[in-house]
């Protein structure tokens, strides 16, 4: 008689199987199965950074100016080859549906992997909000993560996706390519 071992799901399997749980209903009898929702670890949370007033540095110390990073649009040739299928997308995500915290933990964990597996261009699909003519958050949001620390180390570029792609709810990503290997 064998014995199984109870396999902890991962981040990224957690986030998929809350997002399909929501969507079912429990069989006539049965009660609904609670799943405890994934938090997400601080450190990789975004934060506004605080505002600050401004100091004035004295005479004799000047400080340089702090370069903040911003990852780079695609650039036009590059963003054609994707377009057009000459270059291969990768990987693809569909964020569709999930809170902030959920597609935060999903992109960050699926970007990884992309990278860890040398995958160079990937689709990241955000949606384009509601109907109601505002932008939707994840379509906000995504591009702003882009350019936090955690994904600093994995993004290179980014731009809208071409039209059959999903337009501007869907983004290509370009990772960085891995250093020593």
């Amino acid at each position: 008689m064998s014995t199984r071992r109870e396999r902890k799901l991962s981040d990224e399997e957690r986030v998929l199987w809350n997002v399909i749980a929501r969507t079912t209903s429990p069989l006539k009898g049965k009660r609904a199965v609670e799943v405890p929702e994934l938090p997400v670890p601080l450190a990789e949370k975004p934060v506004a950074a605080p505002v600050q007033a401004a100091q004035v540095p004295a005479p004799s110390a000047p400080t340089p100016p702090k370069r903040q990073y911003v990852a780079h649009s695609l650039d036009e040739p590059t963003r054609d080859k994707l377009s057009k299928g000459r270059l291969p997308i990768e990987g693809r995500v569909d964020l569709h549906g999930l809170t902030q915290d959920e597609a935060y933990s999903l992109l960050l964990t699926f970007l990884a992997r992309a990278h860890a597996g040398g995958v160079r261009y990937v689709l990241v699909i955000t949606g384009k909000g509601n109907s109601k003519g505002g932008d939707g958050v994840l379509k906000r949001m995504v591009p702003a993560w882009l350019n936090t620390a955690p994904f600093r180390m994995l993004v290179s570029s980014h731009d809208h996706a071409a039209r059959h792609h999903g337009g501007s709810g869907a983004i290509y990503i370009r990772l960085r390519r891995r250093t020593g290997h």
